[in-house]
C-alpha cells in the first residue's frame, strides 16, 4: 500500500524538487499544499503520513503548522525542508516536534539517508534496478519568476545564517518578492513598500556571466544604537561611525546572499565596494536621480528583521534588463524534466 506523502511549500519549483528527491523505489502517493492552511486540511484528510514542510510561507508558515499539528495531535511525521538554515530555526522546529531538518536545495542522498535513519524507508531493501530519480506527476509548472523567488529564498537563507552565527541572533525572513518592472513602476513599488519613510541605503554593484545589477540594503525603522550594541561598537557614534556600522552589516548580508545566488546558478560574481548612498532619505527620491537607464528591471525584494532588536531592513537586488535573458538561461535547468 502506498505511503501518503504531503509536500508543503509555496514554491511550485521547490515542490517539484522535493518530489524528485524521494527514493524511486519508495511506493508513495504524493499530495501537495502551497501554504500551511492547505497542509492542515490535507493532513486532517489523512493524506500525509510523512509531511515535508517549508518554513517561510504566506498564509500560515511552517512554525504555525507545527504548532497546529501538536495542538490537534495529527498523525504525521514532519521533516522540515527550508532555505532558512539558521541554528535557531533548527532548534525551534525540533522543539515543536519536527523529526528532522533538510537544507534547501534538497539532495536525494540526504533525503534517503534521513528516511533510512528513522525507518521510514529502508534503502537496504530497495531493489537496485529501481533506484534513481523519481518520475513524478507535478502539480504545476514553475514560472521563471517563481524560480527566481526560490533561488532568492535560499540565497537569503545563507545570508541570514551567516549573520546569525556571527552575531548570535535570529533573523526573521518573510517570503521574497520578485517582479519585472518598468522604472516608474519600480519607484512606485518602493514608495508603497516604505510608505515615504526615511531610510539609510547601502549600495553594492555586482557583475558576472552576463548578469549585472545593484544590491541595495535598505534600513528602516532601525535604531543605530541597536546596531552598535549588536556589533559591540565602542565609542561615540558620529556620522562616520554610523556609516561604518551600516556597511559592516551590508558586507555580510550582501556578500553572503550573492554567494548563495552564484552557487545555485553556478556562476561567479565580481563585486564592487559597498557605498552609502544616503541616510535619512526617501528611497524613491534617491533612485529617481540614479543613473539606471534600463527599460525593464527585475527586482528581488527580501525583507528581514533581527529579532529582539530594532533592526529592520530590505535586501533588494536590481537586475539590468540584459540580465533577465541570461538569468532565464541559467535557471532553465531547474524546470527541465
Amino acid at each position: 500500500m502506498p505511503t501518503p506523502i504531503l509536500i508543503c511549500d509555496d514554491s511550485s519549483l521547490a515542490r517539484k524538487q522535493m518530489a524528485r528527491s524521494l527514493p524511486a523505489a519508495w511506493d508513495v502517493e504524493i499530495s501537495y499544499a502551497s501554504n500551511g492552511r492547505e497542509a492542515l486540511e490535507e493532513l486532517r484528510a489523512g493524506k500525509g503520513h510523512v509531511l515535508f514542510l517549508d518554513l517561510n510561507m504566506p498564509d500560515m508558515d511552517g512554525y504555525e503548522v507545527l504548532a497546529a499539528i501538536r495542538r490537534e495531535d495529527l498523525p504525521t511525521l514532519v521533516i522540515v525542508v527550508s532555505g532558512d538554515i539558521q541554528p535557531e530555526a533548527h532548534k525551534r522546529v525540533m522543539k515543536l516536534g519536527a523529526l528532522d531538518f533538510i537544507e534547501k536545495p534538497v539532495d536525494t542522498e540526504k533525503v534517503t539517508g534521513i528516511l533510512d535513519r528513522y525507518g521510514i524507508f529502508k534503502r537496504a531493501s530497495a531493489p537496485e534496478e529501481t533506484r534513481g530519480p523519481r518520475k513524478i506527476s507535478e502539480d504545476g509548472e514553475a514560472t521563471p519568476l517563481e524560480c527566481y523567488q526560490e533561488v532568492a529564498n535560499v540565497a537569503m537563507g545563507r545570508a541570514a545564517d551567516l549573520l546569525a552565527r556571527l552575531l548570535g541572533i535570529f533573523v526573521v525572513m518573510p517570503v521574497p518578492r520578485v517582479k519585472v518592472l518598468k522604472r516608474d513602476e519600480l519607484l512606485a513599488d518602493l514608495n508603497q513598500t516604505f510608505e515615504g519613510r526615511d531610510v539609510a541605503v547601502i549600495c553594492q554593484g555586482f557583475i558576472g556571466a552576463g548578469i549585472a545589477g545593484e544590491a541595495l540594503l535598505v534600513f528602516h525603522d532601525t535604531r543605530i544604537g541597536d546596531i552598535a550594541r549588536l556589533l559591540q561598537h565602542r565609542g561615540e557614534i558620529d556620522d562616520a561611525a554610523e556609516s561604518e556600522l551600516l556597511m559592516d552589516i551590508a558586507s555580510i548580508l550582501i556578500g553572503a546572499c550573492l554567494k548563495g545566488l552564484a552557487e545555485q546558478l553556478d556562476v561567479g560574481f565580481s563585486q564592487g565596494l559597498p557605498v552609502v548612498m544616503g541616510k535619512d532619505v526617501k528611497l524613491e527620491a534617491l533612485l529617481k536621480d540614479a543613473p539606471m537607464n534600463w527599460e525593464s528591471i527585475m527586482m528581488t525584494d527580501m525583507g528581514c528583521r533581527i529579532e529582539e532588536h530594532e533592526i529592520h531592513c530590505h535586501l533588494i537586488l536590481l537586475f539590468t534588463e540584459d540580465s533577465i535573458e541570461a538569468l532565464n538561461s541559467f535557471i532553465s535547468f531547474m524546470t527541465a524534466e
